[in-house]
């Protein structure tokens, strides 16, 4: 028996797997150190599964591995195919279709960091109203996506991220992989010593892991490690800052994080002909997005989350589920 359709979101750092049932699978995937390895990990990560179509969008052609964004586009899908030569793959486009690998080689840029594209589209005709203003608002490990919808169609300023980063649709700040030194400038070192994740770990909003490594020293991601990690950030050690200072630090962490999306937040709100009433919230800091909204202007705003929506697992993986829900009403249309 086949799995029908499963989503993947290739980024530079994780790769996610979905399908429309709700089973998700998460995979750290440094892409940049190993893009030959890209195919035998994504044959790891569907173990077990199997595809009759693959639905993807990705973010990892931006990793510095990669000449261009064009080059990026053309090895992952290239990883794709040739792991998995027998299963149709397509790509989803800011231009609210899918391409064939041909054509999105082809046509890089359309299909390149559209993850973001996906989602919003999915959530606006599945749960957006006629004309009603909303939000989508993901915040992962690297970034924040701040996307307008009207009307049941996602419509951002701006398509690249260049354009996105210009208008605040695209925020370079995330939960777990942002470093320290990139929010709070000269008040810390500048050095690559902590990054996000062990503020959170040290407030309690994401748990202990100790098998996690994925952390700015190799040392795993407990409140322990994160004291000492945080500590070097104001110049000291594990044993000269007590961690009454590196929860104070974390604390201003959150908060400038918090404030960034706020801001962006405002901007965003502006391009739209009324406020809006909904936003959709995603992403591991997804808690981030409560804070913000809390301290925005917005004060009749519903907040919908994409654990609600689409079931908590899938959730973790929400662009990948979303390209693949795409995929597959697409598919069941067409075949009706």
């Amino acid at each position: 028996m086949s799995d029908l359709v499963i989503g993947l979101d290739i980024g530079g750092a994780n790769l996610k797997a979905a399908r429309t049932d709700g089973q998700a699978r998460s995979l750290p995937f440094e892409l940049w150190k190993n893009p030959e390895r890209l195919g035998s990990a994504l044959k790891k990560q569907l173990r077990c599964w199997k595809p009759t179509r693959l639905a993807i969008t990705m973010t990892g052609e931006l990793c510095d591995c990669f000449e261009t964004k064009r080059e990026g586009v053309s090895t992952i899908l290239d990883g794709v195919q040739e792991s998995f030569p027998s299963i149709p793959v397509r790509a989803w486009s800011i231009l609210f279709r899918f391409m064939k690998p041909e054509e999105a080689v082809a046509n890089s840029l359309e299909v390149a960091s559209a993850n973001w594209h996906a989602l919003a589209t999915w959530l606006a005709q599945s749960f957006g109203g006629v004309d009603e203003a909303a939000f989508m608002i993901d915040v992962g490990s690297t970034t924040a996506d701040i996307i307008p919808i009207f009307s049941q169609i996602p419509c951002p300023l701006g398509l690249t991220d260049m354009d996105r980063l210009k208008n605040k649709e695209l925020v370079y700040t995330g939960v777990r992989r942002t470093p320290i030194c990139a929010l709070l400038g000269a008040e810390v070192m500048a050095e690559f010593f902590a990054n996000a994740h062990d503020a959170y770990l040290l407030l309690g909003k994401t748990k202990e892991d100790n098998k996690d490594i994925q952390t700015a020293d190799g040392r795993p991601a407990t409140k322990a490690f994160a004291h000492a990690r945080l500590a070097r950030m104001l110049g000291g050690d594990g044993e000269l800052i007590p961690a009454k200072e590196t929860k104070k630090l974390a604390k201003r962490i959150f908060e400038k994080q918090r404030d960034l999306l706020v801001e962006a937040i405002h901007s965003v709100a502006a391009t739209l002909p009324v406020e809006p009433r909904i936003i959709f919230s995603s992403g591991s800091g997804e808690f981030l997005v409560h804070e913000a909204c809390k301290h925005s202007s917005f004060r009749d705003v519903e907040i919908r989350s994409a654990s609600e929506l689409m079931g908590k697992d899938a959730s973790t993986a929400a662009c990948a589920y979303a390209v693949a829900s795409l995929e597959e009403e697409e598919w069941q249309n067409s075949a009706s």
